[in-house]
């Protein structure tokens, strides 16, 4: 090994601790970029592959009902693969354990084969015997969440018939990837159920002999699927049809391919921020640690090595850090991306996980640990290699301070010497200084910006659930029902007041835009309200009757603003289409909302007074004679419990992809620490032979350790505000990052994030100067004062 080489491992073994800090902040960033990368591919590979593998459809059309014999007038339509006829219909199913009702979508198979498109992964028993009239398979979500097996029977109630069906096998489905009951947007297992049944037992019981009321199309390869949605939805108009839908639209995959781009959006700006601050704070470490080594580098000059040799073994001894800290992260972002990987499956029903790395993540986050490493080094090492041998020995000619500030008479005559030392190295040394202060506000910037997102998060679901829904129980309705359905429900047990509500399933269309939704109609006009479209300032907002008001969800996806248009389409049977003025945009958290008061719901679709459910307020003492009531009621398709759906939110918010703002918090925390631990090193390393001196001349430990301790502390209250000013800009581009079309993240000043966020950085620079304070005491005060060669 040559001497170079052996200098090179002492060296590492001479500040493993600090090299190893360096390392962590490296991995820490890279492991963001790898971990979130490979979530995006992995979702991606496993729902392209189970779409593929299991024939999910391209079309889809929902009708009242057509004669099976118009599914070969379909088949003959330009561009239609296969086409395949199903019904489908909702059921009621009573779960003595569950208080509510829980809803259960029926569909059809065919009798004698399985289906050829959307076909079902059997994940347990077997299909249904043909023919048979009572035997059912059901959704693996549901079926786990009441721990239901083959050979269990369930109470079910379709069209008023109360029938008991028996469960022969457990599945899975590519439409059902992603599952709610009626009217929420919160998965919840337990409270909806798919059940499939051959095709002339469900058709008897949906009174649907010899007809269908779904289809689904398979698509050529390369073909377009804009001309066939008009032919279909030409075909079917006189059936009822809803109008014909492509992929894209399908609920299910809807949510699927938002929270991919979701995690695109934040992979494209987060783990970037996260590798910025790794790399700033190399190339404070790198510059500061190679301008300490001056002596050493006219030493190996003086010795005969070459320039070229010299950075050489400089350009290795950084490689060896940085490529450390870029392997280490790329584990940790494989081993973590892994985890939050098969959590997705919890959140998302895939039947099985294709865990899929970006080579790309690998390469960048190499290039930017090696780059960031030189770009510190190539500073300082183009101004020490300059030297000739004796200069670079010699120490640096003492700076000129005759022009910096002075302390003044009135504090010379009140600090004790050391603390004139420190405030002397703030006033003379500035550069030094701020560097050291920039680093601690940039780790401190980001755990403010992740704890104000995790605040955030929280705090939409509280203001949702505090201000805009303030109903006990939402009850919604099979059919659209007439005014009186709301008496026949003010009248149950319990119920002390009701509000109407109406939701008509559209196509919001401005200029080249879509959006495949939801007008909900609300009779919104006070302060007493039920449920509430608020501003954002959290005022509710009066929908007049002339124009419709836009989430600020919806109203990005389409591009509007107060003031402007939007088409909207509805797919019901009797289709029309409306232009509506958009006369506010109103400030939605979870959603992408539309509202119209009732009142001009009824004026423009010049139809009776009908309403699709209501929104109650329960005496809690009466909740179990109302849920058994509703249970008893053929017309109720869904019951949602307020406390119930909160839950089902804050569990989608803690699984899946809110587990990934958990890890990014304990990132920023650690990289903090990192931070502040690489500065109270640095800086030790920087003065142990001028504390050295300080003990030869009579200073006791105490007083050589307050001039160093002193010396961080100062540069660690300097950089809290400015990290928290860092940090309020840092949460706005990360909470609009993770906000999606579910869910929109604010970006609250939380003074309680602020407040963690300082104690977490002076907690670090207490264990810091711990550290470093213990090294002090142990240093040998010759070895200090001597030269390392």
């Amino acid at each position: 090994m040559s001497p170079l080489n052996r200098k090179l491992l002492r060296d590492l073994w001479r500040i493993k601790g600090q090299a190893l800090a360096i390392m962590l902040v490296i991995a820490l960033g890279v492991m963001v970029m790898v971990m979130m990368t490979s979530l995006i591919n992995t979702l991606e590979q496993t729902r392209d592959a189970y779409y593929a593998r299991f024939r999910f459809a391209d079309v889809f059309v929902d009708l009242v009902r057509a004669p099976k014999a118009l599914a070969e007038r379909v088949r003959e339509l330009e561009g239609v693969a296969r086409a395949e006829t199903r019904v489908s219909g909702g059921a009621l199913i009573d779960l003595p354990q569950f208080a509510t009702p829980v809803y259960g979508q029926m569909i059809s198979l065919p009798d004698f084969s399985e289906p050829a498109l959307n076909r079902l992964y059997l994940s347990g028993g077997r299909l249904p015997a043909p023919h048979s009239g009572d035997e059912v398979l059901l959704l693996k979500g549901f079926a786990d969440a009441w721990h239901l097996l083959p050979g269990d029977s369930l109470p079910v109630t379709i069209r008023g018939k109360r029938r008991t069906l028996h469960v022969v096998g457990i599945a899975l489905a590519p439409e059902y990837v992603y599952t709610t009951p009626p009217g929420e947007l919160a998965p919840d297992d337990g409270r909806f159920a798919v059940l499939w049944m051959r095709e002339k037992a469900l058709s008897q019981a949906l009174e649907l002999e010899g007809a269908f009321n779904q289809l689904l199309v398979r698509l050529t390869p390369g073909m377009r699927d804009e001309g066939v949605i008009l032919a279909l939805n030409t075909l079917f108009e006189r059936y009822g049809g809803r109008g014909a839908f492509n992929r894209d639209s399908h609920f299910s995959n809807r949510f699927v391919r938002d929270e991919i781009a979701g995690l695109k959006t934040s992979a494209a700006a987060v783990p970037p921020i996260f590798l910025a601050v790794a790399a700033f704070l190399l190339f404070i470490v790198v510059s500061r640690m190679l301008a300490a080594e001056r002596e050493q580098i006219g030493l190996l000059k003086a010795f005969g090595y070459s320039r070229i040799q010299v950075t050489l073994h400089y350009v290795k001894f950084l490689l060896l850090i940085a490529c450390g800290g870029a392997a280490l992260g790329c584990l940790f972002g494989i081993l973590e991306g892994t985890r939050i990987s098969h959590m997705y499956q919890l959140y998302f029903k895939f039947p099985f996980l294709l865990f899929q790395t970006e080579p790309k993540a690998f390469v960048i986050a190499a290039l930017v640990s090696i780059g960031s490493a030189l770009a510190g080094a190539s500073l300082v090492l183009w101004k020490v290699f300059a030297l000739m041998p004796a200069e670079a020995m010699r120490p640096p000619t003492p700076p000129d301070h005759s022009r910096t500030l002075d302390l003044g008479a009135w504090l010379k005559h009140r600090l004790d010497p050391a603390a004139k030392m420190v405030l002397r190295n703030l006033l003379r040394r500035p550069k030094r200084y701020l560097s050291s202060v920039l680093g601690i506000a940039a780790g401190m910037a980001l755990c403010v910006a992740m704890l104000s997102t995790l605040s955030g998060f929280d705090g939409a679901i509280d203001d949702y659930f505090n201000l805009n829904d303030r109903s006990d129980v939402t009850v919604s309705f099979v059919e659209p029902a007439p005014y009186a359905a709301l008496f026949e429900l003010a009248h149950l047990p319990g119920v002390l007041a009701v509000e109407p509500v109406r939701q008509l399933p559209v196509v919001f269309r401005a200029g080249l835009r879509e959006y495949r939704g939801v007008l909900t109609g609300l009779d919104n006009k006070g302060q007493g309200a039920f449920y509430r479209a608020l501003d954002a300032e959290g005022a509710p907002v009066y929908i007049r009757d002339e124009g419709v008001v836009l989430g600020q969800s919806l109203a990005r996806v389409l591009g509007l603003a107060a003031g402007d248009s939007v088409r909207v389409e509805l797919t019901s049977e009797a289709r029309r289409e409306l232009v509506l003025p958009v006369i506010r945009i109103a400030d939605t958290l979870l959603g992408a909302p539309a509202y119209l008061s009732l009142k001009g719901m009824e004026t423009k679709l010049r139809d009776r007074q009908r309403v699709s459910g209501a929104f109650l307020r329960v005496d809690a003492r009466e909740t179990d004679a109302l849920y058994r009531r509703l249970k008893a009621m053929p017309a109720v398709a869904g019951v949602s419990v307020r406390a119930q759906t909160r839950e089902a939110f804050e569990r989608m918010m803690d699984e899946g992809a809110g587990a990934v703002r958990y890890i990014m918090a304990l990132i920023a925390a650690i990289i903090s620490f990192g931070v502040v631990y690489n500065s109270a090193r640095i800086s030790f390393a920087e003065h142990v032979r001028e504390l050295a001196c300080l003990r030869v001349l009579g200073y006791s430990r105490g007083q050589a350790a307050y001039v160093l301790l002193g010396d961080m502390g100062l540069a660690t209250l300097l950089a809290l505000p400015l990290g928290a000013w860092g940090g309020f800009y840092l949460t706005k581009l990360i909470a609009v990052r993770f906000s999606t079309e579910l869910y929109t993240i604010r970006a609250v000043v939380d003074p309680h994030s602020y407040g963690i966020a300082a104690l977490a950085v002076l907690l670090a620079a207490g264990v810091s100067a711990w550290v470093v304070r213990r090294d002090l005491d142990r240093t040998d005060l010759v070895i200090a004062l001597k030269t390392w060669e």
